[in-house]
């Protein structure tokens, strides 16, 4: 990758799934600080007390920070919610330069104690949504002068313990993961960038602190601003510099030259991290 420098997203369109709170937002604001357009295709409308935030708060922040915002109230389960997003994104702002696939489930059970559907929840959002969405927003990213697609998926191992551990989850994002590199290798030749981003670490999030062991997890666990920044790098890359990969966030950064990541950790020491799932 080329020095980040004054790379920016400014004038950028980026439609996301998901977005309303952690790592989705932490890369839509990031975003709206070079003066992005953001439209956000996301469920959350209503305050939930188990989760920070709603599509409206989220929008509220993007131009707060200083890029425009759409929010799209919907499901990426839906075709006709797709659709109406992919449509009302560039009616607003003329076209989509970039596809992020954020939203994902999580259900991380064994598989005698996943349910069918949780189970079908986790394929419906994870690796269809990712699918259908991207697929939807092919014709305007083609037209685009840089065109990416990034999918908050993992790199894709076959050691044994991941194997074992929660197939069904598993699946769902393997299903992300391959889906993108399916992209990449289908458009190379038609100037598309497709790759997968994963944190190195868990990261605080409401479904770390929710699903994953509450806030004595969270002090194990790095800031969203680290996949925000390591996203970032990515999306302003020069076309097809990067594609067909699935990485790490901490090495993306490294590659642009960061050499502490310390501030990145909520203990703000960096010690004693939670390495993040399919990793070891």
């Amino acid at each position: 990758m080329t020095s980040q420098g004054a790379r920016t997203l400014e004038g950028k369109t980026i439609i996301m799934s998901g977005g309303s709170r952690g790592i989705g937002l932490a890369i839509a604001l990031r975003a709206a600080r070079d003066g992005a357009n953001v439209a956000l295709l996301a469920k959350t409308s209503e305050p939930d007390p188990r989760l920070n935030g709603t599509v409206f708060s989220a929008a509220e922040a993007i131009e707060a920070a200083g890029g425009h915002a759409l929010p799209i109230v919907g499901d990426v389960r839906s075709d006709e919610s797709i659709a109406a997003a992919v449509s009302a994104t560039v009616d607003r702002f003329g076209g989509i330069d970039i596809c992020v696939n954020n939203a994902s489930a999580l259900a991380p059970l064994g598989t005698v104690e996943l349910t069918a559907k949780a189970y079908d929840l986790m394929q419906d959002i994870n690796t269809r949504g990712t699918f259908m969405l991207s697929r939807a927003c092919l014709p305007h990213l083609l037209q685009a002068s840089n065109p990416h697609v990034l999918t908050l998926s993992p790199p894709i191992t076959f050691a044994e313990h991941w194997l074992a551990r929660f197939p069904g989850y598993m699946l769902s994002k393997y299903g992300m993961s391959f889906a993108t590199l399916g992209l990449a290798a289908e458009f190379r030749d038609r100037g598309l960038s497709a790759n997968g981003l994963w944190p190195r670490t868990t990261i605080a999030t409401d479904a770390v602190a929710n699903l994953l062991g509450g806030t004595e997890a969270l002090g194990h666990a790095r800031k969203p601003e680290i996949v925000a920044d390591a996203a970032h790098a990515i999306l302003t890359t020069e076309r097809q510099e990067i594609t067909g990969q699935l990485l790490i966030d901490d090495d993306v950064l490294a590659r642009e030259g960061v050499t502490d990541f310390a501030a990145y950790s909520v203990s703000g020491t960096g010690d004693d991290l939670e390495s993040d799932f399919f990793l070891d």
